[in-house]
């Protein structure tokens, strides 16, 4: 079910300057950006903004005044805009070091609460490629898996991940209700060291739907081959994120 639309105070634009200098969309999003901060007392992390027609003629705006108020926000990755739903609150832009993670539990980490959609669970036979990252036989069976990462209701990355076959059995249940690593790790399979290619594309049709971004829109992408402690492939990956809401962070230091 959709929440509501929430209705904010007209107190909280009771001081716009309409005369001044300031323009008056930065105003308004100065004043939302501090709900959301504000967060319980606010706009919580899911709410739902008024929309852009109900809150202009409420403040004797235009509706392109409060058009570019919301732009502001979705630029800063606090809100993102939904087909059917509206303008939706997000807890801001998720900064991801890159490290040997998990985004399931960098999102935990963060008071962020990730959901997972398993959208694939099937056992295929490894192709070449797949053979040579992996470190298996061509055709030996392994599990593929493509799964919708969520954070707060919020669609943000989709996962494609290749297991080998000794880790093809693990169930499509627990797989939606915990985090890959959390599961391998359950299995005594702990990760060590991995080599990570970090890049971007433009979104497909299917990607787009996922994500609720527009066709062609650009994603960030992430490939993975992760090795446990015994030096043997225990993980390929392909990722794909949403840059207005996810970036990687490095940190660089002189040799």
């Amino acid at each position: 079910m959709n929440p509501t639309e929430t209705k904010l105070p007209d107190s909280l634009f009771m001081d716009l300057d309409r005369s001044g200098p300031i323009p008056l969309y930065y105003q308004v999003a100065q004043r939302l950006e501090k709900a959301i901060l504000d967060g319980d007392r606010g706009l919580p992390a899911g709410a739902r903004l008024e929309n852009e027609v109900s809150l202009g003629m409420r403040l004797g705006l235009s509706r392109p005044t409060i058009r570019r108020a919301i732009q502001e926000l979705v630029d800063k990755g606090l809100v993102v805009r939904r087909r059917g739903i509206g303008t939706q609150v997000v807890h801001g832009q998720i900064s991801r070091n890159v490290e040997l993670t998990s985004l399931y539990e960098d999102l935990e980490r963060t008071g962020q609460r990730p959901e997972t959609v398993v959208l694939i669970h099937e056992i295929v036979g490894a192709d070449k490629q797949i053979a040579e990252m992996l470190g298996i036989p061509v055709g030996a069976e392994t599990l593929h898996l493509t799964r919708l990462r969520k954070s707060d209701g919020v669609p943000l990355a989709v996962l494609n991940n290749v297991l080998p076959p000794d880790l093809a059995d693990l169930d499509i249940d627990a797989l939606n209700e915990h985090g890959l690593y959390q599961l391998l790790r359950y299995r005594g399979v702990t990760m060590r060291v991995a080599k990570q290619t970090i890049g971007a594309r433009s979104a497909t049709s299917a990607e787009s739907k996922l994500l609720d971004i527009d066709e062609g829109g650009p994603l960030l992408t992430m490939t993975r081959v992760a090795f446990d402690n015994s030096g043997r492939a225990a993980e390929y990956g392909h990722h794909v994120y949403r840059p207005d809401l996810y970036s990687f962070e490095v940190t660089l230091v002189e040799k």
